[in-house]
């Protein structure tokens, strides 16, 4: 009876953003496991790349991480109560905007996920060009980006429309 009323688009939005919380566990699992293998050094390295895992405790990039347990708290509720949000304005989207906040959804929680179960976000991606590194991030990181980035150029180009009219 229920799976009557799940529609297609449903299993296709709820695909998209399963699949990118596994491919964004599987990931993070491997990581951990080759750096408990290796007693933590560095598991992958090469002229712009490492993979090398940190456990982050703040947001997006290792931005507010800090020690104080409440501080932690407050912000993994903070992250909850805007994955709502966004699961809101899903069901309220169409078309590609709402495949932009099916990243963003899938990725942030990938990473509420750990922020749970380890207290700390396991981050392992560093792309390097000599000495200047980027911030560490991970797979959640990514879609969480790019479906922001493809959220800013649907809203530029929807400015663009409304100033041509």
């Amino acid at each position: 009876m229920i799976l009557k009323n799940l529609n297609k688009n449903f299993l296709v939005n709820l695909f998209l953003v399963l699949s990118i919380f596994l491919f964004d566990r599987i990931s993070k699992i491997y990581v951990i496991h080759l750096d408990k293998k290796f007693f933590g050094s560095e598991i992958f390295s090469s002229k712009f790349l490492n993979i090398n895992l940190i456990w982050n405790k703040g947001i997006a990039f290792g931005l507010l991480s800090f020690n104080q347990e409440t501080f932690y708290n407050f912000l993994t509720i903070l992250i909850s109560f805007i994955i709502l949000i966004i699961l809101f304005l899903i069901l309220r989207t169409k078309g590609i905007e709402k495949y932009t906040l099916l990243m963003i959804l899938g990725g942030a929680l990938g990473n509420l996920y750990d922020r749970i179960l380890y207290k700390a976000v396991p981050d392992f991606i560093d792309f390097h060009i000599g000495n200047l590194h980027w911030f560490i991030f991970n797979v959640s990181d990514i879609f969480i980006t790019f479906g922001v980035i493809g959220m800013i150029i649907l809203e530029l180009i929807g400015k663009n429309k409304k100033n041509d009219n």
